[in-house]
């Protein structure tokens, strides 16, 4: 089974056990991850994302979503590790963007913890040709939740 610890700073992530519950199982079920693995997701605010970003991607703004994987993975392949590891996602950024794109908050976080549980299992989007894979992974994980493709605006 899988494990998905949540650690919740920002009280306006009411929601964010719940959305991880969904998005982090559906993800490793759909690569055909083993389920006994373990995820920490942390519910923060963009001030604290933005520290973060800092300290590990030397960019000091806010961002949506980061991920840590606890060991250098390749997509496909199973990890060795059952801790896969771990993902910060801001609500200030979060909030904006659903309400910028029209989306519904729910269907724009779940996206982003697919989105960053696949980085976190390996997949990245540096390239076009593995960035449409990523994509079409995530597109078919949201269409399995009932949830539209984030990537057509004609969807959402």
């Amino acid at each position: 089974m899988t494990m998905v610890d949540v650690i919740v700073e920002d009280s306006r992530w009411v929601d964010l056990d719940r959305w991880a519950q969904i998005a982090v199982p559906a993800t490793l079920s759909a690569v055909d991850v083993p389920a006994d693995c373990e995820v920490a997701v942390l519910g923060c605010d963009d001030a604290h994302i933005a520290v973060l970003n800092a300290d590990f991607r030397g960019k000091a703004t806010p961002t949506n979503v980061l991920s840590w994987p606890s060991e250098s993975r390749v997509p496909g392949q199973a990890p060795s590790d059952p801790e896969l590891g771990d993902i910060a996602i801001a609500w200030d950024t979060c909030a904006r963007e659903a309400a910028e794109q029209g989306k519904p908050l729910e269907a724009h976080v779940i996206h982003l913890l697919i989105h960053a549980t696949l980085h976190l299992l390996g997949h990245d989007h540096l390239e076009d040709g593995e960035a449409a894979r990523m994509e079409m992974i995530e597109i078919c994980i949201l269409r399995g939740l009932g949830f539209p493709d984030p990537y057509n605006s004609d969807t959402v």
